[in-house]
């Protein structure tokens, strides 16, 4: 896959697809606008993609979910409607749904989940771990679980509805930095209200001995069990 997720985005509307590109770009991705069913189809059978976002019309009576699963079973569908009927049938054809009017942080969060969903599975198991102190671009956060090629995170939520694509990770009691590529990130809520986002990471663009120093990071930290004081526990 390439460092930019392509996106084919079948919207007909001119100012809703331009619109939704410039949210795509503004994350890091390559959206590639197609506002018809038959450049659409001509963009799929022409070159790799990471996610088709689509017109809930196009995608349900023109065939493009169905096309899409049939020629690339791996890559994911997210279709964009307006209402409850469409949004039943979509899940019914394993697609995620989103309800019109775009809103851009279920959009992030909702393409970001499905790009997530169409990747391999990862090369090693996850590692829950106790909440420890972690520094995300200058921002204290905390790291909830982490595994070979890459972490999940607790952070602030500021005014940015997702973290950028790239950001710096950095573990002060160890001396542990890494670059990580954000792969999804979402609203959670905690202790009754919605003001952290969750992260999940990837490890990207690093130098060797940064990845060697994450890796034995990750052996020598202790995975979470029932009850423990935890390892640099947050107070």
């Amino acid at each position: 896959m390439a460092d930019r997720p392509r996106v084919v985005v079948a919207l007909p509307d001119p100012s809703e697809c331009a619109t939704v590109a410039e949210w795509l770009v503004a994350e890091g991705l390559e959206p590639v606008r197609r506002p018809t069913v038959k450049s659409a189809v001509e963009e799929m059978q022409a070159r790799p993609f990471d996610l088709l976002l689509v017109d809930a019309t196009f995608a349900l009576q023109h065939g493009l979910h169905a096309g899409n699963r049939g020629r690339n079973p791996l890559t994911p569908t997210v279709v964009v409607g307006d209402s409850a009927a469409v949004n039943a049938d979509v899940l019914r054809r394993r697609a995620m749904y989103i309800n019109r009017p775009v809103e851009r942080a279920m959009l992030v969060c909702t393409v970001s989940l499905a790009i997530l969903d169409g990747r391999p599975t990862r090369r090693s198991p996850r590692k829950p771990v106790n909440r420890f102190n972690a520094v995300v671009n200058g921002v204290p956060s905390h790291i909830i679980d982490v595994s070979n090629e890459g972490l999940r995170l607790e952070i602030p939520q500021g005014r940015r509805s997702a973290p950028p694509p790239y950001f710096n990770v950095r573990v002060p009691a160890m001396g542990v930095v890494v670059i990580v590529q954000r792969m999804w990130a979402r609203s959670w809520p905690k202790q009754g209200r919605v003001d952290v986002l969750r992260c999940g990471a990837a490890l990207a663009q690093n130098r060797i001995t940064a990845e060697q120093g994450w890796r034995a990071f990750v052996d020598t930290i202790p995975a979470t069990t029932e009850g423990s004081a935890g390892w640099l526990q947050v107070k």
